[in-house]
């Protein structure tokens, strides 16, 4: 009933916890005093002794501890509050630290709606552990223990019967536990499994709408949807039934504390005062017990989603005994091979040296391992075979804060964020000014469209769907360039755009040449015309690395796919030519 783990992983919510506590037991203490104000008022009344001080000065003891017990509620309220406020943050806090600590792979490793919904109500389940089951759980250890002192003055035969029956409530919520856990993962895995269909189907709608298969994913939700009420009726079912056996128990505790009072009573053991104060205590013996199972579910919960946060934070991390590197030099590629499954091998036997400063293109077919390179080059792929060194170092023993700060990938989906476009470059480089903002974005030539609006300031929509490709393009180019690292990947960075914006781009590329070392990774060959080194992929291997001349001298792969495009170029011109010589024509 108790996650030792997830006390540890949020130790200051303890101190809030012992808190609460500690001002519940004191409202009970107020609780039974009260209680046996109005005993010795009945008492008094039944012996015809009462007189109006007895009642005066025992209604102002009764309006003072009522005062009290109101007092300490709205601490534990507080207390609640703090303590609900500082594990959230900390749970929430670790699962991000985790997160960023998995580097640019953490898609691999966990599922995106699984993370999105921990932050969320799974974080949130944890918070009601901690802030409500927890100080009830503690406090319903404390207090039976002081109501059979109590009682126990009066009547110890009392007081044992209802402290019997006390165990009575825990060991049904021991018994349902066992069957609850496994209820509960069944829960959140298909919890999890609707939220991922959920976002890659929202992800992915318009391309439904295309090609007509909305319904047919729409029919796959449904049954998804239909097994997750299932389950949450069993969940729901489950907790009514053991509520309803808590009650019942809870319930004839009570009633058997009145029986014995009553028994007490006529035997002549205690008075009418002392029976009705026994009577009155009796259901307090089970009412903190019957709050903690009405409170084990929503526990349960919590602790099935911890199950899944500890899965993710005893990951190992990408960061373990990792080195910085201050300044990277020379990349050196030691037959370097790659694959995703034992089916496929995507990259073999790769040599090659990236020199610093240099101008590297990687050019070949669709699928032939280009992009590939550039993610291991970046550490999205750890499990490689060869070496990848810069300097002595392999890249997969340096930190990803060193690797980070020393390249920058830029690719053809680039995300911004929605907000301006100063908060989207911001994030290159905290102390920028705006001066340094308007040289790149003059640089990327979309300042003068940005002045036509609200220049830095101007805002942008969720992955700046207000913006053109083009210019989306041009201002993830921009932010590349404020970060001014050492080592710029630009992969497909000039695909699925305009002209006009990939001449643009091409020529802040071209203007980084010498000053920073550079890998454009284009499916057009005339963009790497001018790399002092040329990397050609076919099928998984560099067939082929030169400049541009020693590659068409060769007459190779290179040569030929140059060729064919060469021809297809011209064709168009010549179309587009041709075009245009009948429009004037015409007129």
């Amino acid at each position: 009933m108790i996650k030792k783990r997830l006390i540890q992983e949020a130790p200051e919510g303890m101190k809030h916890i012992k808190n609460i506590v500690f001002f519940n037991w004191i409202c009970l203490i107020c609780n039974i005093v009260s209680i046996y104000c109005i005993s010795i008022i009945l008492q008094k009344t039944v012996d015809r002794s009462i007189d109006i001080e007895t009642v005066n000065i025992n209604v102002t003891v009764i309006i003072i501890l009522t005062a009290v017990r109101y007092f300490f509620r709205l601490k534990v309220a507080k207390q609640s509050f703090l303590a609900s406020g500082k594990i959230k943050y900390t749970l929430r806090d670790k699962l991000y630290q985790k997160m960023i600590s998995f580097g640019t792979n953490y898609a691999q490793k966990v599922s995106i709606s699984q993370v999105t919904q921990l932050f969320s109500e799974g974080i949130e389940q944890m918070e009601i552990y901690f802030s409500r089951y927890l100080p009830q759980f503690f406090y319903s250890l404390i207090a039976p223990l002081t109501l059979f002192i109590v009682i126990s003055v009066l009547s110890i035969k009392t007081a044992l019967v209802l402290m019997l029956c006390v165990p009575l409530i825990p060991l049904s919520i021991i018994a349902v536990q066992r069957f609850a856990k496994k209820l509960f993962a069944k829960y959140w895995g298909k919890y999890t499994k609707l939220g991922d269909d959920f976002y890659e189907n929202l992800q992915g709608l318009t391309t439904l709408k295309i090609y007509g298969a909305d319904e047919r994913q729409q029919k796959k939700m449904n049954d998804n949807a239909e097994n997750f009420r299932k389950i949450t009726m069993s969940v729901l079912v489950m907790q009514l039934n053991s509520v309803s056996l808590m009650d019942l128990i809870a319930y004839m505790g009570a009633a058997l504390g009145v029986i014995f009072a009553t028994i007490e009573l006529i035997n002549g053991r205690v008075n009418i005062g002392q029976a009705f104060f026994i009577m009155m205590i009796s259901s307090e013996f089970f009412i903190p017990l019957r709050i903690l199972g009405s409170f084990f579910h929503i526990a349960m919960n919590g602790m099935s989603a911890s199950d899944r946060l500890f899965t993710i934070l005893d990951m190992p991390e990408d960061n373990g005994d990792k080195q910085d590197v201050e300044e990277f030099a020379d990349i050196e590629v030691k037959n370097l091979s790659f694959s995703y499954n034992e089916q496929r091998t995507v990259l073999q036997d790769v040599n090659t040296v990236i020199k610093k400063g240099s101008f590297v293109g990687i050019v070949g077919e669709s699928g032939s391992g280009k992009s590939t390179l550039a993610n291991l080059l970046t550490l999205q792929y750890r499990h490689y075979t060869g070496d990848i060194l810069v300097g002595d170092v392999q890249i997969k023993d340096i930190s990803s804060s060193s690797l980070w700060n020393n390249i920058c990938l830029v690719k053809n989906e680039n995300y911004i964020f929605k907000g301006t476009v100063r908060e989207n470059l911001i994030i290159a480089k905290k102390s920028c000014h705006d001066k340094d903002m308007i040289d790149v974005l003059q640089r990327v030539n979309l300042w003068d469209f940005l002045q036509t609006k609200e220049g830095l300031d101007t805002k942008l929509a969720e992955n700046a769907s207000n913006l053109s490709g083009g210019q989306k393009q041009r201002l993830a180019i921009a932010r590349a360039l404020l970060k001014d690292v050492n080592i710029y990947i630009f992969d497909e960075a000039t695909s699925n755009i305009d002209v006009e914006s990939e001449e643009i781009i091409l020529d802040c590329i071209n203007s980084l040449k010498k000053k920073k070392t550079i890998l454009l990774i284009s499916h057009r060959l005339e963009n790497v015309k001018q790399a002092d080194n040329i990397l050609v992929f076919e099928e998984g291997k560099l067939v082929e690395q030169g400049n541009l001349n020693q590659l068409l001298e060769n007459k190779e792969q290179f040569y030929t796919l140059y060729t064919k495009q060469q021809d297809l170029e011209n064709f168009k011109k010549g179309a587009d030519d041709y075009e245009q010589e009948q429009v004037v024509f015409n007129i």
